[in-house]
């Protein structure tokens, strides 16, 4: 765990670059066994520290361990965030769906979508894609239509001023005002 925290951190940077630029990285390990013996503590955290006094050497690597197998608390008896997605991980493939007490959080359901796709069969997941990829060209066909839709309006309502304004301005000054071209504004005295 270490040593890919280390790699991710070091190839942040290519050769001669700043190391301002480096990020922070946290190494996350979710176990579905007990890593560390003899303690309760379900996440632990480490950083590079000094030996004796215990002052952080440095904050840009943090290894977090979480093992699912020390959490116990019941449905019922989830009260955090960290809670409902510490029961999510754990309980994920036996859920059916996502429990009210945990349906709040977007982000849970969003995961429980991925984990139900992780189970579907090559042909389930082909299908599913065909699925969304139409629900996709359909809401930007709607979007392209509405996009549309205005520019005709914002035309309409440019022509409808230029006509308002040509018994007092220019065909020049009311182009520059309506963004219409002096084509369609000479067009529109022709039609009148």
């Amino acid at each position: 765990v270490l040593y890919n925290a280390a790699k991710a951190f070091s190839i942040q940077l290519g050769v001669g670059e700043d190391y301002t630029l480096l990020n922070p990285v946290i190494a996350l390990t979710i176990t579905d066994f007990e890593m560390f013996s003899g303690g309760e503590r379900i996440i632990s955290r480490y950083r590079l520290k000094e030996k004796d006094d215990l002052t952080d050497y440095s904050d840009d690597i943090e290894l977090i361990f979480v093992e699912l197998p020390k959490f116990t608390k019941e449905l019922n008896n989830l009260e955090t965030l960290v809670d409902k997605w510490l029961y999510f991980l754990k309980s994920a493939n036996q859920l059916t769906s996502v429990p009210p007490q945990m349906g709040e959080v977007p982000a849970i359901n969003h995961a429980f979508t991925v984990a139900q796709q992780s189970n579907l069969s090559r042909k389930e997941l082909e299908i599913l894609e065909k699925r969304q990829m139409f629900l996709h060209d359909n809401r930007n066909a709607i979007l392209k239509a509405r996009q549309e839709g205005e520019q005709i309006g914002e035309k309409r309502k440019a022509l409808e001023i230029a006509r308002q304004l040509l018994d007092v301005l220019d065909v020049e000054t009311i182009s520059h005002k309506t963004g219409l071209s002096v084509a369609e504004i000479q067009q529109l005295t022709v039609d009148s």
